[in-house]
């Protein structure tokens, strides 16, 4: 057995603590793991270089070795294996480990020393709205949903989500409503139909504004909402409510105070406002090298401690703190089992089997993540008057 393969096996053995794994190496089975009972997830390996990768880069080697083939999974889910990685707090307890650490750090440094080269050019793919209608649902809303029970549709996790943003906000006929990173504009459509608002929408996307803006005439809005291309330090005007959904992790750090000036600003006197982001429960914010590579380049997880000192800064009172971090495993499992399931349809010559593998690799990680990692999905709510009304119960 060789270096990589001997020490990943160890790892899994000494600290997976409730469940078995069984691997396939050579085709000859090895069980893995103290949980005992019949084995969670059955892994089949095709490369001995997936140990060398996995010790030597973690996620990113995990993610590179899915994309190339040189695993798969027979027995169980690619989401679970990660979760149980996840539960097991597999890298902090290796970090503890010394007689694992050096054993880790002699892979990598014969990685390096031989020379050897992953794929680690970041991928710059020019994604198109098929990818997209792939695993997303009609209004094509790419943030955590809210489920009312575990069996929601996706549909109804989106419109779940939607309605239970716009009760926050207490939004009601005449209200005039400024969303911030607004998509393909499903929020403010939603709001401008069943809470009566009038409306702007800014993206810094072209083809989210103009299709959004087909979307809203299509359903014969156009003269109460409407969707504008401008980045966030140009808001202006003046609104009775702000939101924004999945915009704050994409922004650098430096931004945030300007990004929090600014909703203070257009806010009215009695005005809410409300920040839903993908955040960090963690007193250090980690990235993963997966998700920066392939994914979402130069984004970020929000502390709540951030968010909060932010508001503060703009005398903005926070109201309400919810953390849905639980409800994005259900939206993303839904993501997946779609993407599964249509990915056949998308054109060879732009995504290739590489680029699906990629695309499906993220999509476990974020049905895995939510369940057991220190991620979070922060809903701040916030208003402008510290001494505005306030309602006994919260939505």
């Amino acid at each position: 057995m060789t270096l990589a393969r001997d020490t990943f096996v160890q790892i899994l053995d000494r600290h997976i603590s409730d469940a078995t794994v069984r691997l396939l190496v050579d085709g000859k089975p090895l069980t893995v793991g103290a949980g005992g009972g019949a084995p969670a997830v059955t892994l089949r390996i095709h490369d001995d270089r997936f140990f060398t990768r996995v010790l030597s880069q973690g996620n990113l080697g995990m993610g590179e070795a899915y994309m190339d083939g040189d695993f798969s999974v027979e027995e169980g889910s690619l989401h679970d294996f990660l979760t149980l990685l996840l539960r097991n707090r597999i890298d902090r307890k290796v970090r503890g480990d010394s007689r694992t650490v050096l054993r880790v750090l002699r892979v990598q440094l014969g990685n390096l020393l031989s020379g050897a080269q992953w794929r680690y050019v970041q991928h710059h793919y020019d994604l198109g709205d098929d990818l997209f209608e792939s695993f997303l649902d009609e209004t094509m809303t790419y943030s955590c949903g809210y489920a009312g029970t575990p069996e929601d549709s996706l549909e109804q996790l989106q419109q779940n989500k939607l309605h239970r943003i716009c009760r926050k906000l207490e939004l009601k006929p005449g209200d005039h409503l400024l969303d911030i990173g607004c998509g393909f504009g499903g929020l403010l459509i939603h709001a401008a139909l069943h809470y009566g608002v009038t409306g702007v929408g800014i993206t810094n996307s072209r083809r989210h504004c103009e299709r959004g803006n087909e979307n809203i005439a299509r359903e014969g809005l156009a003269d109460r909402i409407h969707l504008e291309l401008r980045d966030h330090a140009s808001i202006d005007g003046r609104f009775d409510k702000v939101v924004s959904v999945g915009m704050l992790e994409h922004l650098p750090r430096k931004e945030y105070g300007r990004y929090f000036s600014r909703i203070a600003r257009v806010l009215n006197p009695r005005g809410l406002g409300l920040v839903h982001a993908i955040g960090a429960n963690a007193p250090s914010n980690e990235h993963d090298p997966f998700i920066q590579r392939y994914i979402f380049p130069g984004s970020g997880q929000v502390k709540l401690s951030e968010m909060a000192t932010h508001l503060e800064r703009q005398e903005l009172a926070i109201r309400d703190v919810e953390n849905i971090v639980r409800h994005y495993h259900y939206t993303a499992k839904h993501w997946l089992e779609r993407f599964q399931r249509n990915q056949h349809r998308l054109e060879p010559e732009r995504y290739g089997p590489a680029f699906r593998r990629m695309w499906e690799y993220y999509l476990n990680c974020c049905v895995a993540a939510p369940l057991a990692s220190d991620g979070a999905v922060y809903q701040v709510l916030f208003m402008k008057d510290y001494a505005a009304p306030m309602p006994l119960h919260r939505v």
